[in-house]
């Protein structure tokens, strides 16, 4: 199948998180990876880890989609 560039630019990232890119560890660095890219400044980048530190794994994954759900697809 041939596509256009453009739908790769407006792609989502997608993560399983049954792999080892859905561990806790992996998510939370990854809130510094994207968060650089959207020019989110450190302070809040803290402030979204410490978030997603304070609760449990559910948790950890609700306030990564909260943030990063427009660009990141989250597979169960």
């Amino acid at each position: 199948m041939i596509k256009s560039r453009e739908e790769l630019e407006n792609r989502k990232i997608e993560i399983d998180l049954k792999t080892s890119k859905g561990n806790a560890m992996y998510l939370l660095g990854q809130v510094e990876v994207l968060g650089k890219q959207l020019n989110i400044p450190l302070e809040i980048r803290k402030d979204i880890r410490n978030v997603m530190m304070s609760g449990t794994y559910d948790q950890l994954i609700k306030t990564f989609d909260i943030w990063f759900g427009d660009y990141v697809i989250l597979y169960r």
